[in-house]
């Protein structure tokens, strides 16, 4: 799995002491015939070229050699399978209508064992009473906690508007525990499934994460949109709807076939705004240029632009390695994540953190609660478009009384709430403020707005050379000026002018 000491899964754990991601297909004569060899049963993404005639012939070739089609996607002509051939992509490629396949997995599909991917930090009963008696009317009993929501401007925000309930936000994640008091009153069931195994599935309570399974879509969730009903903490947006679209598997995992599930999904069913708090695994860049790496590209981003074509805006975490992702090369040491890493050194403009670097997502990097690029944030001039709280640590970013933790605090499952730092944390924000600015302008493409989000965000300038640790070393270098620079991309987002203009 991609253990989050690699730096770049939904949530960061900081360390201890600090406070705290239309062409008929055919096989060539002789293949088609040929028995497949068989190996470990891996799963793959068959692109093909032309429309559902295509698709469906090509579903033909893919069981001559030796593949199970699991589910088509005509509408953006991407086929998921599994097959038990080696050579199943090497011969499918060869295909007429097939532009690109590719494993999405290095690892073979077998039972997993349930491993939680993040650390949070729950929130005590004594810890509770004390935020309750800082609260005040207009709170909610933890709000005085969530030193976030005035850093953006939600709580003014909140007077004017909590957003609209025809407006969905869709948390593609590890699942969303919708019993949760602050999240049932907003869930959306109908938007909602598990799409693990690439194909969804609508069973009551299957988009839930199970005991043991990681709380991290439940917190980014709660960010979102926790109702503000006088129980708990309050989203960004607490007047919109949340659904959960699970596509993380219990090792934590977000395989390829799962996230182009997840879009797929949201685009037929109404959602209006996808979080993304995740990177595609097992790879953590995908260079285009290598067959399998090349094929999951173009499965996600076609996934994410019918996502968008539908009128949903996607909003994606830029990844908590504190990479500069605008550099000429970065060393990637942590990939293939399923099995072996091997070092290598990619080129970012060739070699994709996907989806958050698809061209029309929104990439998010995180500030802390001073309002600097939290220490672990990826960052790069013309690849961040907004920042927002993602929370840091207190030896690095220490919030104003009565918060207490530089972390975001939002929900867990089971009714619980506690704190947890990424990226991860960050982007709900922002997709909060989307909910927020679709709630104004209902009729909206999402190109516009994508446009008054970053029109609205409140502009901040690199600043001083960045020393986060103050051990007199330059820890990152922002390049670009106020109204665009690396760290902070447009600027700070904004919920206040999300709901006045």
């Amino acid at each position: 799995m991609a253990h989050l000491g690699s730096g770049r899964r939904r949530a960061l754990t900081l360390p201890v002491g600090l406070a705290l991601t239309a062409s008929l297909g055919f096989l060539p004569t002789g293949v088609a015939s040929a028995a497949p060899a068989d190996g470990p049963e891996l799963s793959y993404v068959v692109n093909t070229q032309g429309g559902p005639g295509t698709v469906k012939q090509v579903g033909k070739a893919v069981e001559r050699a030796g593949g199970t089609v699991v589910i088509a996607y005509d509408r953006i002509g991407v086929v998921v399978v599994h097959s038990k051939n080696p050579d199943f992509a090497k011969t499918v490629r060869k295909v007429r209508g097939v532009q690109s396949a590719g494993a999405t997995r290095t690892n073979p599909i077998v039972p997993q064992a349930t491993k939680d991917i993040g650390v949070d930090q729950p929130l005590t009963a004594a810890q509770q009473k004390a935020a309750a008696a800082e609260a005040t009317a207009d709170q909610d009993p933890m709000e005085p906690l969530q030193w976030d929501l005035p850093a953006i401007k939600a709580d003014k925000a909140h007077q004017k508007s909590l957003g609209s309930s025809k407006v969905t936000v869709a948390v593609i994640d590890t699942g969303v525990d919708d019993t949760h008091p602050d999240l049932a009153p907003n869930f959306d069931r109908a938007a909602s499934a598990n799409c693990v195994s690439g194909a969804p599935d609508t069973t009551e309570g299957a988009w839930r994460p199970k005991p043991g399974e990681s709380d991290h879509g439940t917190h980014v969730a709660g960010t979102i949109a926790a109702a503000k009903n006088g129980v708990g903490v309050t989203g960004v947006a607490p007047g919109v709807k949340v659904s959960g679209i699970k596509v993380g598997n219990p090792d934590g995992f977000f395989y390829t076939e799962a996230v182009v599930c997840g879009f797929v999904w949201a685009a037929e069913h109404g959602v209006d705004v996808t979080n993304n708090s995740y990177y595609t695994d097992p790879w953590m860049y995908n260079c285009k240029n290598d067959p399998d790496q090349g094929a999951l590209v173009e499965a996600v981003y076609r996934a994410t632009r019918y996502a968008e074509l539908r009128g949903a805006v996607n909003v994606a975490a830029a990844g908590n390695s504190a990479e500069d992702l605008a550099a000429d090369a970065i060393e990637d040491t942590t990939s293939p994540n399923d099995t072996t890493p091997g070092g290598r050194t990619v080129d970012p403009r060739q070699c994709l953190d996907i989806p958050t670097m698809l061209p029309g997502v929104v990439t998010v990097s995180a500030t802390g609660a001073k309002g600097l690029k939290a220490s672990y944030s990826n960052y790069g001039n013309g690849v961040i478009d907004v920042a927002a709280p993602g929370g840091d640590s207190t030896i690095y970013q220490t919030p104003e009384p009565p918060a207490t933790s530089g972390l975001i605090l939002s929900t867990l499952p089971g009714g619980r709430y506690g704190y947890k730092a990424g990226t991860s944390m960050a982007s709900p924000h922002v997709a909060g403020v989307v909910a927020l600015i679709k709630s104004q302008h209902p009729y909206a493409p999402p190109a516009a707005v994508k446009a008054l989000l970053t029109l609205e965000a409140d502009a901040k300038a690199c600043g001083a050379p960045y020393d986060i640790d103050g051990d007199g070393t330059v820890d990152a270098v922002c390049e670009g000026g106020k109204n665009r620079n690396g760290f902070y991309g447009a600027g700070v987002v904004d919920a206040l002018d999300a709901v006045r203009w």
